[in-house]
């Protein structure tokens, strides 16, 4: 009897804590932004930095004329990739003679705000910028092609902190604009700054921007960090303009460096780690890919060549593994690579300089003048489910697949379509 009592006092109190909670959610619009949700594609290749969706149920077929359109958006000028999290996509583009950065609602298309981070970029292979947007909790991070860092509130677009790494650290611009994308790791943002005097790679605090770290000196690379564990050892490891290195996230310690040479030093495909303790990196101009193996304890931590090959040359865009194979682009050829020999399986030409991420077995590749493909990931050869012309012109960005949406852009505007299990 006591129980039943007690029954209508724990309803109040549950009501009253429902309704607590979303006042506090409408009053800080902020708040709501605090945690990601599963399906979200919160930065560069993905949640894990990988080109991989744990997303499954999507269509293994599409019509002719493709997914259902879900909306259409004005873009600009830049290959920056779009981020999606708590219902929000992120990206960024110039405008004529600024780079901004732009917040829509992932759903409808519906711009909710811009901000103005820095004077357009100018170059021979494309105005605009190269970076896309890194979403965690809250804040958002963006790197310009001039190298403006700035945090913003991801709810609102308000600045939060910024540095020029240009001008305040001595950070080259490399040729083709900065296309780096910070990573987060813990409280800390780190960045391939490139700078002089110590400041290659800067670790920030994500909340305020000081600097926890700083270390060595190297030119920088065009490729993205990303954060592995081996042996117990947690390290970054970044592909900079001389090769890849190894450094502490606690301290900016450099474990080890591996050089790799490549002309005008377009490092610029994100490494893949293959767990437990291997990583991928491949680069264009006739180079190739190499397979490392990554050693160490007790804190320390050592690299050497597994093998090299001329068979994989990632020039810009970044490669995938799946099942000991790795898909990506060498050069213009889709390529699919056998992990543990180095060998090809097959390759397809049709895309040029494509892209490309993998869901549910498949993968969905971009052409780079707009060809858009559902390919199944099998070594045994090129199987495509689907294919159709998403867009003109050049597209050089790499798709977003957020929670049952692929988003796609080019250099006049931004698509969403619908690929979830049902047309």
């Amino acid at each position: 009897m006591a129980r039943i009592k007690r029954l209508p006092q724990l309803l109040a109190l549950t009501i009253f804590a429902m309704a607590l909670s979303a006042f506090v959610l409408k009053e800080s619009p902020a708040s709501a932004l605090r945690e990601t949700a599963g399906g979200d594609w919160p930065q560069w290749r993905g949640p894990n930095r990988d080109g991989i969706s744990t997303e499954t149920g999507l269509l293994k077929t599409w019509p002719a004329s493709g997914p259902k359109v879900l909306w259409r958006a004005a873009s600009g000028e830049g290959y920056a990739g779009i981020s999606v999290a708590n219902g929000r996509a992120y990206t960024m583009y110039s405008d004529g003679s600024q780079e901004v950065v732009v917040c829509l609602d992932a759903g409808t298309g519906k711009e909710l705000w811009r901000y103005k981070a820095s004077p357009a970029f100018r170059n021979d292979q494309g105005d605009g910028t190269r970076s896309t947007p890194t979403v965690d909790g809250d804040l958002v991070f963006t790197l310009s092609a001039n190298g403006m860092l700035t945090a913003l509130n991801a709810a609102t677009g308000a600045k939060v902190w910024q540095h020029q790494i240009r001008d305040e650290f001595g950070g080259r611009v490399p040729t083709w604009g900065i296309s780096t994308t910070p990573l987060v790791e813990g409280e800390k943002l780190i960045v391939d700054v490139g700078g002089k005097s110590g400041h290659s790679v800067i670790a920030f605090n994500k909340k305020n921007g000081s600097i926890i770290w700083k270390s060595e000196t190297d030119i920088p690379g065009y490729s993205a960090p990303i954060a592995v564990n081996v042996n117990g050892v947690r390290q970054i490891l970044i592909f900079t303009g001389s090769g890849l290195a190894s450094f502490s996230p606690a301290n900016g310690k450099r474990f080890w460096h591996f050089p790799w040479e490549t002309s005008y030093d377009v490092n610029a495909a994100t490494p893949v780690f293959i767990a437990p303790d291997k990583v991928f990196i491949s680069s264009g101009y006739g180079v190739g890919g190499a397979l490392l193996q990554i050693s160490g304890s007790n804190g320390s931590s050592s690299v050497n060549q597994i093998w090299k090959s001329r068979e994989m040359k990632n020039h810009f865009s970044s490669s995938i593994l799946y099942q000991n194979h790795l898909y990506g682009f060498d050069d213009a050829f889709l390529t699919c690579l056998d992990v543990a020999t180095g060998k090809p399986k097959w390759q397809q030409r049709g895309f040029q300089k494509g892209s490309l991420l993998f869901a549910d077995g498949h993968l969905i590749v971009l052409g780079e003048r707009g060809l858009l493909a559902l390919v199944e990931a099998s070594p045994e050869g090129y199987k495509e489910k689907a294919q159709f012309q998403v867009l003109q012109g050049k597209c050089w960005t790499m798709p977003t697949l957020a929670n049952g949406k692929l988003y796609v852009r080019n250099q006049r505007e931004m698509l969403c379509l619908e690929v979830a299990g049902k047309m």
